[in-house]
Formats: C-alpha cells, sequence, structure tokens
C-alpha cells in the first residue's frame, strides 16, 4: 500500500513526531510505502508529492512545526472535489490519505470519505477544543510556553506593582488560560465560556493588589466581556472567512488602570505558543497517535481516526470530533475562581 500523509491548519508542536510514528510503524511493521503531501489539500489537489521515507522523518518528535507544510486550502474549491481526487491518487498509485488537523481539515476529510476518498484522521488542535479526544497533542506545549511566559511577566509586574494582562490562545474554549493561569497564579482567568463584566475583573485585580501582590490577568482571545456580542477583532477575516481574533487584553488593560488606577499592561503571546519543540508529554501522545494511525491504514478504518480517551488510543468516527466543542465546565472554572483576587 501507498499511503499520503498531509497536516492541514494551523501549525502545532507535535505534528512531526505524528509523521514520524506513522512513517517509522509503517515501514517496519508492515512495509508501507509513504508519500509526503506538501502544504495540506493544497497538495492533494495539486498532485504536489514527494517520498516520504525512514530517512525523512529521522530525529523529528522533537522538532516543532511540520515538514510536510500546511494551508487552510478547501479541496472542493478550485480543482477539488472528490472526483477529481480520486482520479489524482489513483494516477499516483495512492491508496490511502492520513490527514491530520483541526475541525476544519476533519470535516473536510469526513466530507471526501463519504464521497469515497479513503481517509483516516489524527485530530490536532492546541486549544484542546476537540470534543471526540480528551487530550490532543500541542496543547500541553502551548500551557507550557504561556505559563513561562507569565513566569517571566509576573517579575517585571512585582518589580514595577503593575497589573499584568496576558492574552493566550482560545478563539471558543479556555483551556490554555485555565491551565496556564492556575499554574502562573493568576489572579483572574478570562475565558469564552464564562463572560465577566470589568467590575467583576477589576475588583479582583483591586483585592489582589491591596494585598500587596501585583496582579496577573489572564484571558483568551475569545473571551468576551458581559453584554459583548462578538469576541473582540479588528484583523479582518481569515481564509474560513472567520474574524481573527487577538488583541482583547488591550482593550482590558487600559480599562482596568482607568477603574483601578493600578498601572496596567498587555502582552499578547499569539504565534509564540505554536512555535518551538514540543513538550515531552505531546511528543509522546503524538508519536503514539502516529503508531496507531499506521495500524488503522493496514486494517483500512477508512472515515475514523485516533483519539485520547483516558490513557488509550482509540478510534472514532470522524463525526465524533465535529459535534459540540470540548469546553471547560463551569465546575472546573469554578475550581480556579477559589484562587482568584
Amino acid at each position: 500500500m501507498k499511503i499520503g500523509i498531509l497536516t492541514s491548519g494551523g501549525d502545532c508542536p507535535g505534528l512531526n513526531a505524528v509523521i514520524r510514528g506513522i512513517v517509522l510503524k509503517g515501514t517496519t511493521s508492515y512495509d508501507l510505502e509513504f508519500v509526503g503531501i506538501r502544504d495540506g489539500w493544497r497538495g492533494v489537489v495539486e498532485a504536489d508529492f514527494f517520498p516520504l521515507t525512514r530517512h525523512e522523518v529521522k530525529g523529528l518528535a522533537k522538532v516543532g512545526g511540520t515538514i510536510l507544510g500546511t494551508s487552510r486550502t478547501n479541496p472542493y474549491e478550485g480543482r477539488g472535489g472528490a472526483d477529481n481526487i480520486k482520479a489524482t491518487l489513483a494516477e499516483h498509485g495512492i491508496d490511502g490519505i492520513v490527514a491530520i488537523g483541526g475541525e476544519g481539515t476533519l470535516a473536510a476529510a469526513d466530507r471526501l470519505s463519504k464521497d469515497g476518498v479513503p481517509v483516516f484522521g489524527v485530530p490536532k488542535t492546541i486549544d484542546n477544543d476537540l470534543g471526540a479526544t480528551d487530550y490532543s497533542f500541542g496543547f500541553d506545549t502551548a500551557v507550557n510556553i504561556a505559563t513561562e511566559a507569565m513566569d517571566r511577566l509576573r517579575t517585571t509586574g512585582d518589580s514595577h506593582q503593575r497589573c499584568m494582562v496576558a492574552e493566550v490562545m482560545g478563539r471558543h474554549v479556555g483551556w490554555i488560560a485555565l491551565h496556564a493561569g492556575m499554574a502562573a497564579g493568576a489572579h483572574v482567568i478570562c475565558i469564552p465560556e464564562v463572560p465577566l463584566s470589568i467590575e467583576e475583573i477589576t475588583a479582583q485585580v483591586t483585592s489582589a493588589f491591596e494585598r500587596g501582590r501585583a496582579p496577573l490577568v489572564v484571558v483568551s482571545e475569545g473571551f468576551k466581556l458581559k453584554g459583548q456580542e462578538e469576541a473582540y477583532s479588528d484583523k479582518g477575516l481569515d481564509a474560513f472567512n472567520r474574524p481573527r481574533l487577538g488583541g482583547i487584553s488591550e482593550v482590558l488593560a487600559p480599562e482596568i488602570e482607568r477603574i483601578t488606577g493600578i498601572e496596567t499592561r498587555a502582552t499578547v503571546l499569539g504565534h509564540i505558543q505554536r512555535g518551538g519543540s514540543p513538550s515531552g508529554f505531546d511528543r509522546v501522545l503524538a508519536t503514539r497517535l502516529g503508531l496507531h494511525a499506521a495500524d488503522a491504514v493496514v486494517q483500512q478504518a477508512w472515515g475514523e481516526m485516533v483519539a485520547l480517551r483516558g490513557t488509550d488510543i482509540v478510534r472514532v468516527p470522524f463525526a465524533d470530533a465535529l459535534g459540540e466543542l470540548h469546553t471547560v465546565p463551569q465546575s472546573r472554572y469554578e475550581e480556579a475562581a477559589a484562587l482568584f483576587g
């Protein structure tokens, strides 16, 4: 069998570890042949393939980014479509595709699979927002990066008795903010699932300041103040016509300073959370997902994807990843809220 591998959507620490796991298990245990597909679904539509052997994947577990490149191409646009893609795969002798990506990638994979294209999925999301898997690789790395950044913000905040507002990724869910905020000892955490008023935020900031602390506020990019209908965005639309988020911290900081009188600074971590080497946890999780994906393609489990349930790797239908988002439960937020102020 010849299998194509692609990475699509936003990059994420651990993508290369998945690729390495698939190729090593597939070549050594099953004598599979692999081709890399450049830049996600674009490479499928344009037949941009290259041989992917053990040599190309050596040492990749610790390398960030993706050697395959990525894009946000819709495989049904332009020269795409299931019939054209099936013809392209047949022409190059490719028997199936392993698609590594988030909700958009898996939705495209699900549609192609239903249209007769053999596709298997590996879930990827830094935000940890896919309901099909308990944790996704890249999330732990992002939390570690955000925590280290907040530790650094704490020291400069302490030096000047400033309030520091740290903005992290999280369009629809607040897992990164919750975990990194708890780890860094934040005095208030603002997440998309729990709208807060500016008065509630400033009350916690004032409480911390009056105890002699330099307040740390952590906010997800998708956080909305009470009464705010849409998450803050002033950067236009992305390739899927979604607002490009980012900048809510720069809205909150001057309001916090105006209301409390405490000098306040905002820091947007942004793409720093995506870059660099994956954490040990993510290297292991991503590798395991790749190993199990190799097993799945041999068994022709098309239309499914691997997922982490507890400590086990299981297979689930694409539909499981495309239902409700994996949001932060109210109970988890209330745990953290006991530490605020």
